[in-house]
């Protein structure tokens, strides 16, 4: 289960804003596992690229391990 500020790796591209499969984010909100996820993605200077509202199918959690 994802909650709130976990990481997350996007499973498909965003065109909007160039993002790629891989590329990680965090939970910011949680709509509802039916009504999407908001999820920040960041540059490695800490500057937000974008914030998305995503589909479960579009991202996974991050295992440990």
């Amino acid at each position: 289960m994802i909650s709130e500020l976990d990481k997350v790796v996007l499973t498909e591209n965003i065109y909007n804003y160039e993002l790629k499969v891989g590329d990680v984010g965090a939970i910011v909100m949680i709509h509802g596992e039916d009504l999407g996820y908001e999820v920040e993605f960041i540059a490695l200077d800490g500057d937000t690229i974008a914030v998305e509202t995503l589909n479960a199918n579009q991202i996974r959690a991050i295992r440990k391990g």
